[in-house]
């Protein structure tokens, strides 16, 4: 699979496969759990998944020092305030619509990492976050229409989105490291704090079965899921992933009707069709012209079958490995995606 749009949309989709179907478990699992316990479950799940997904020194490149602060930072967002405000909401809306309202998170993404990383965003791009935006919108006033109680929940979901939006958007810049490591520090830390925030706040502690249960969701809906994740935005940048890991509510949405959820009701039906439509209209966008790429020296992992890795080895190695090496200036034309090679303006 040497299409780097293709290799990204697939690993995307993978991940999104794998937290879709999470978030109704852990409505499920979670049940008279804490926020904080059922967050803390979870990424101690993912931080074993971490420990057991770890590629050798010579495949990926390592965490280095200088990711200190972004890795705390993603850990704040991604795995303490996401995670526990996500627990909180599900425990008090429909499972269906709050697997829909994590749609949001694509549009946070692809903010973010325009704002941050200027990424393009064409017009069809800014329509889609626009019908994204809107079916949002719906499902809030659908659940408005229930009561105060199912309201907070989808808003704490909303907070859950915009976290994991700044998430995605900062591990941009770790995307290049061994993404079990990135996986294992991440959710170690996460895990660390809010076990400790649980045991403060004196929440009450899990049966075996639902400790279990989370331990296992936690490990391939947020530690494999995130390994995926990672991988897709080498290859397709943090905007692109976004939306395509944007299928992940309608996988989890349909997940939590066949659990038995019976919330459907037509506005929540207006609001996933205009949430889909912006999905499929963001997936449709294709970029491609004349582009120069300066003299460059960094460490990642690669091959030498892409076109932008020319260096030799005596003997050249095979398949993917990780080292510093040196990329001379080039200008050329082909489709790309705003990955690390393809930061350049517009």
């Amino acid at each position: 699979m040497n299409t780097p749009a293709l290799r990204g949309g697939l690993l995307a989709l993978l991940a999104a496969t794998l937290f879709g179907v999470s978030t109704p478990l852990v409505q499920s699992l979670g049940r008279g759990l804490g926020p904080l316990t059922t967050a803390a479950l979870l990424y101690a799940g993912a931080a074993l998944a971490g420990a057991l997904l770890r590629k050798g020194r010579q495949q990926e490149a390592r965490l280095r020092r200088s990711d200190g602060r972004r890795l705390l930072a993603v850990v704040a967002f991604g795995a303490v305030i996401g995670p526990v405000a996500l627990a909180w909401g599900l425990q008090r809306t429909s499972g269906a619509s709050a697997s829909l309202m994590l749609t949001l998170e694509a549009l946070f993404t692809a903010l973010l990492a325009w704002r941050l990383y200027r990424e393009t965003l064409g017009a069809r791009v800014w329509v889609a976050m626009v019908l994204l935006l809107a079916g949002g919108a719906v499902l809030v006033l659908d659940q408005a229409r229930l009561g105060g109680a199912q309201l907070a929940g989808l808003l704490a979901v909303l907070v859950a989105t915009a976290a994991w939006g700044m998430d995605n958007t900062l591990s941009r810049a770790l995307a290049e490291r061994d993404p079990g490591q990135v996986v294992l520090v991440k959710a170690a830390l996460g895990a660390t704090v809010t076990a400790l925030l649980a045991l403060a706040f004196a929440e009450p502690a899990p049966a075996l079965a639902a400790a279990a249960g989370l331990l296992a969701v936690g490990a391939t809906g947020y530690g494999l899921s995130l390994r995926f994740y990672l991988l897709a935005q080498r290859a397709f940048g943090a905007a692109r992933t976004g939306s395509v890991f944007a299928f992940a509510p309608f996988i989890g949405a349909v997940f939590a009707l066949a659990l038995g959820d019976r919330s459907v009701s037509m506005w929540m039906g207006a609001g996933g069709l205009l949430m889909l439509g912006g999905v499929l209209l963001h997936l449709m966008e294709s970029h491609g012209h004349v582009h120069s790429h300066v003299a460059m020296d960094h460490e990642h992992a690669h091959d030498h079958a892409d076109g932008h890795h020319t260096h030799r080895h005596v003997p050249m190695p095979e398949g993917t490995h990780s080292h510093q090496h040196h990329h001379e200036p080039l200008e050329h034309a082909h489709p790309h995606v705003p990955d690390a090679h393809h930061l350049h303006r517009h």
